[in-house]
């Protein structure tokens, strides 16, 4: 006999429908203003004295991101710079009583190294030099007030090694570049034992046992296969190097230099290449080796290791968490935590007391539960290769018929990773989905993956963006009419390149500081980058030998099949992507009465760094997204 359903049911029935309907609705994301997104974080980048006593951290002052010092266990933090023009890159301590920072002029990329007392005295330029780039080779943990560095002063095609006494600023020349040397590596004790070098295709390990020697030859191999050495053995004879050479992956080994020869391979993963490693200096120790699949890992080699990471781990589950820095004693510990969802944080762990304490969250402003997924997602390219990347998706949002943001990473040989990323967040919040695709040449993957990008701009690689979006519509997710492509720097071409070679394909695109014209791009190589040009010609292709094959790839001579609305944004001092580059481009559209709106900043280089600068960047994004692909934006709330 049927049950009959009683009115009262019936009621109970549709109030679940209800609460069910108003806790979907719930779940969609808070709109969130775009400052949020993208001003700088409230604190970061912090770093711990040597006697473990001192953190400094960079925040916003004075308009700018600048150092701050604080002592462990005050409350209170004190500015130590006061930059007004232009925010510094980096901070870290070179002794207990002097700190180091990094800064350029205007975008330029010609860094200049600078320190200051942790009380905010002493402040001293070290290298004070019009149109010369310096960089930080060793700060020499056990020889306070010096440090090695490296600039291009004498000739801005290479670099020479000088020793720095940042107490008295006397710089003294301790390694001169005979002209084909691009790197130098220390020893423990800070001594100058191995040199790499390259003709433009083939690279050279070359080696001294004392620094009275001189360099010798111990491997010379052409740039597709990898021997990089990270760093020495712990009795300063052997070293510890990523290398690729007889295989496909990355992988740790130990190598003899008098020999020319693999002692051991310590670790290697049978999918991606490994990123990197890292030691114990107090106890001579390897500890861990990093690489990334879908997601960041780490392989242990180190038992004492593996259990700090343990009780670090269970203080914060479900995030991704590394060590990033450490006193001399190595028993305080600065751990860098984060997800997908949340933006990051540091916390002070005492090994000592067991003391866990959170210092920091980065932006505090930014709930992670409003963020949207990260979802690592693969498909095949047409010719059979398997692209990896990752889908994000509104928050509560089905993933169906959706307008979607192509979102193709620079380099082009780097990788996009998974990680929490406010360009991607910020998209999601006004209810785009956005697809990042590891495209071929991307790094990680091997050395075949990498190889399978040469003189393939434009083409294959390209190829591998558009099979990505066609998945996409395959699968339902993407809305066909409602696609837009948006990229940096060589993402910046790849925008370009879609919107030429398949204009049918998008909506609308923004370039971001994007190559136009491949025979300026190659011509306007920064000086330090000149060893490298046979190499780039190899890898992207020669303007003589190859002037056909880069013409049909320039988008800059293709912008009549350009059909869709461009955004273009250009720093005036870049480097690397000359502004004679989307000049061309946003010429010869106007020519042709394309829609194109220009964003150009004189006081930027390769990409926008000051804070106001980005946020009229990605305001316009917005309303240009806004405008050309028809969507719903959520509604604004308080936050």
């Amino acid at each position: 006999m049927k049950k009959l359903i009683s009115l009262a049911m019936l009621a109970s029935i549709a109030l679940m429908i209800a609460c069910t309907q108003e806790k979907k609705t719930q779940e969609r994301a808070t709109y969130v203003p775009l400052e949020d997104f993208f001003k700088d974080p409230e604190k970061g980048q912090y770093r711990i004295s040597p006697n473990g006593e001192m953190i400094i951290f960079m925040a916003p002052h004075m308009g700018r991101r600048n150092v701050f010092v604080q002592k462990l266990g005050d409350t209170t933090a004190i500015p130590i710079t006061h930059e007004t023009e232009r925010s510094i890159y980096n901070a870290f301590w070179e002794s207990d009583d002097r700190i180091v920072f990094v800064k350029d002029i205007g975008g330029d990329e010609n860094m200049r190294i600078l320190s200051v007392k942790p009380d905010g005295t002493g402040l001293t330029d070290h290298t004070p030099f019009e149109n010369v780039r310096s960089e930080v080779l060793d700060i020499l943990e056990d020889r306070p007030n010096e440090m090695l560095i490296q600039n291009n002063k004498r000739n801005p095609q290479i670099f020479d090694v000088y020793l720095l006494n940042t107490a008295t600023n006397e710089m003294r020349m301790v390694a001169e570049n005979p002209g084909n040397i691009t790197g130098w590596i220390t020893d423990h004790e800070g001594k100058i034992r191995v040199a790499l070098t390259t003709d433009g295709v083939n690279t050279s390990v070359l080696y001294r046992e004392t620094e009275n020697d001189k360099f010798k030859p111990v491997i010379t191999t052409n740039f597709k296969e990898t021997l990089s050495p990270l760093f020495f053995t712990f009795d300063n004879k052997n070293l510890f190097c990523m290398s690729n050479l007889g295989r496909d992956k990355l992988v740790l080994v130990e190598y003899d230099p008098r020999t020319a020869k693999e002692v051991r391979v310590i670790y290697e993963n049978p999918e991606v290449d490994i990123d990197g490693a890292d030691y114990s200096r107090k106890r001579k120790v390897l500890t861990a080796v990093y690489y990334q699949t879908d997601k960041p890992k780490i392989h242990f080699l180190d038992a004492e290791t593996e259990a700090i990471y343990k009780k670090i781990n269970s203080q914060l589950p479900n995030y991704y968490n590394v060590v990033t820095r450490q006193n001399r004693e190595e028993n305080k510990l600065l751990v860098y935590s984060s997800s997908d969802r949340y933006f990051g944080g540091y916390y002070f762990y005492d090994l000592k007391n067991d003391a866990f304490q959170k210092l920091a969250d980065f932006k505090p402003w930014l709930n992670e539960n409003n963020m949207a997924e990260m979802k690592p997602i693969s498909y095949q390219s047409r010719d059979g290769l398997t692209i990896h990347g990752y889908l994000t998706l509104p928050k509560g949002v089905d993933a169906k018929d959706l307008p979607i943001v192509i979102n193709p990473h620079g380099g082009p040989w780097a990788r996009d990773g998974w990680g929490f990323n406010p360009e991607i967040q910020f998209l999601a919040n006004r209810g785009y989905a956005v697809l990042q695709m590891n495209f071929r040449g991307s790094t990680g993957y091997g050395r075949k993956f990498w190889e399978a990008s040469f003189k393939q701009w434009g083409r294959t690689m390209q190829d591998d963006v558009t099979d990505g979006v066609k998945w996409l519509i395959k699968e339902g997710i993407a809305d066909s009419t409602r696609v837009a492509i948006y990229g940096g720097s060589y993402g910046g071409y790849t925008t370009l390149a879609g919107i030429t070679l398949t204009p049918e394909l998008y909506s609308c695109a923004v370039d971001y500081v994007g190559v136009a014209n491949m025979f300026t791009f190659m011509n306007t190589i920064p000086p330090y980058w000149e060893p490298f040009r046979d190499m780039f010609y190899e890898m992207v292709g020669d303007p003589k030998k190859d002037s056909l094959m880069l013409a049909e790839v320039s988008p800059v001579f293709h912008a009549d099949k350009i059909k869709c609305p461009l955004l273009v944004a250009q720093g005036a001092n870049d480097p690397r992507v000359n502004k004679d580059e989307s000049d061309q481009m946003v010429a010869a559209l106007r020519k042709r009465g394309i829609e194109v709106e220009y964003i150009v900043k004189d006081n930027e280089g390769h990409g926008f760094y000051n804070q106001e600068n980005q946020f009229e960047f990605y305001g316009a994004m917005e309303k240009f997204f806004d405008k050309h692909l028809m969507k719903a934006v959520p509604d604004k709330k308080d936050m």
